[in-house]
């Protein structure tokens, strides 16, 4: 089984990469974009019938800083 996490500063958080990359993008020329947020995203290689909630408690126990970061789960 394989779950993809995308995790992401919270909205009001300051994203200096994500500042840093649309800046890089308008000195290429690429005019246009507004904002960029990054985030990352962790693939887990997991035992048949993991649960959703035990990815939830992965998340919020160490793949997340939850006091700025927010998480999707995908159940791949």
């Amino acid at each position: 089984m394989k779950a993809r996490v995308n995790v992401m500063l919270k909205n009001g958080v300051l994203d200096p990469q994500g500042a840093a990359v649309r800046h890089a993008l308008g000195a290429l020329g690429f005019d246009g974009v507004n904002d960029v947020r990054q985030g990352k995203v962790i693939e887990l290689d997991l035992a048949d019938g993991t649960s959703e909630d035990t990815i939830k408690e992965m998340c919020e126990k160490l793949l997340a800083n939850m006091v700025i970061e927010s998480y999707a789960i995908e159940i791949l």
